[in-house]
């Protein structure tokens, strides 16, 4: 990565990956990280870009990307040379977090994005790109159906219609069975704020893009009971971080019944043989 180029061509939805980029990098350059991502480290410096526009950096993001890399581990392990999708997949690094030589990766983003990946990250062999939304089911045919594979969605469904994520989750069972699927949800009362005509901002200088798609742990428990074909969903613990994130009394009291479904969340949906 030799020079600069322009962040403003992803726009929207995809100029999110941006502020993900930005809070894991961000962590990434601390001197004792929770996260080692010398890539994202590499794009953000790469990227001209008005970051400051997103606020303070968080952990949420490079928390969230260490819990999509243990589980891409984890099925690694039990089912070596296996596929891992990674829909939306933005500027995530995760392929070579992973770093697994077997594995089959796929890379599903629009266009634009695709575009800067290909520009700014190392060419591999083993990635698959396909520059396309995670709605259109043309990269199904993309999958190798040899071994389960693993599905990684992070920060992604919340961006979409309900009636299309429902949609998505039934055509992900049904074409891959004995599969999994790793996804983040945000809460009711977060999406409602979001979609609200006063808006999400970050700053005075960013809004979020409206998010319209929202489940609770207890929600995401229930999947089964309307899509059959997913046979369970695990509500997947955040890795602990610094402070507040590193705290088990904390997270513990994040735990509470009464609070566990008015926060974002993690779950690894199986999807039956």
């Amino acid at each position: 990565m030799t020079r600069t180029i322009d962040g403003n061509s992803l726009r929207g939805v995809s100029a999110t990956t941006l502020w993900t980029l930005r809070n894991r990098a961000e962590e990434a350059k601390r001197p004792a990280p929770i996260i080692d991502d010398p890539l994202a480290v590499e794009l953000y410096e790469t990227i001209d870009y008005d970051y400051e526009k997103f606020g303070k950096p968080s952990q949420s993001h490079a928390l969230r990307a260490l819990a999509a890399d243990a589980a891409a581990r984890d099925h690694l392990a039990r089912h070596p040379g296996a596929s891992v999708v990674n829909l939306g997949e933005g500027l995530q690094t995760s392929f070579w977090r992973v770093a697994d030589p077997k594995v089959a990766w796929i890379s599903v983003d629009l266009a634009p994005v695709m575009e800067v990946r290909r520009e700014l990250l190392p060419r591999e062999e083993q990635i698959v790109e396909c520059p396309t939304s995670a709605l259109d089911r043309a990269w199904f045919d993309e999958v190798p159906d040899d071994q389960p594979v693993l599905i990684i969605a992070e920060g992604l469904f919340m961006y979409f219609e309900p009636d299309e994520v429902w949609a998505l989750l039934t055509d992900l069972a049904a074409r891959f069975p004995g599969g999994s699927l790793f996804f983040d949800s945000i809460p009711s009362w977060f999406s409602k704020k979001t979609v609200s005509p006063n808006g999400l901002h970050l700053t005075d200088r960013y809004r979020t893009p409206p998010m319209p798609f929202s489940l609770n742990i207890v929600g995401a428990a229930a999947i089964p009971k309307r899509i059959p074909a997913i046979t369970r969903v695990d509500d997947v613990p955040m890795p602990r971080g610094r402070g507040p994130w590193g705290n088990a009394l904390l997270m513990s009291f994040a735990d509470a019944p009464v609070l566990k479904n008015l926060r974002p969340s993690i779950s690894l949906a199986h999807f039956a043989e």
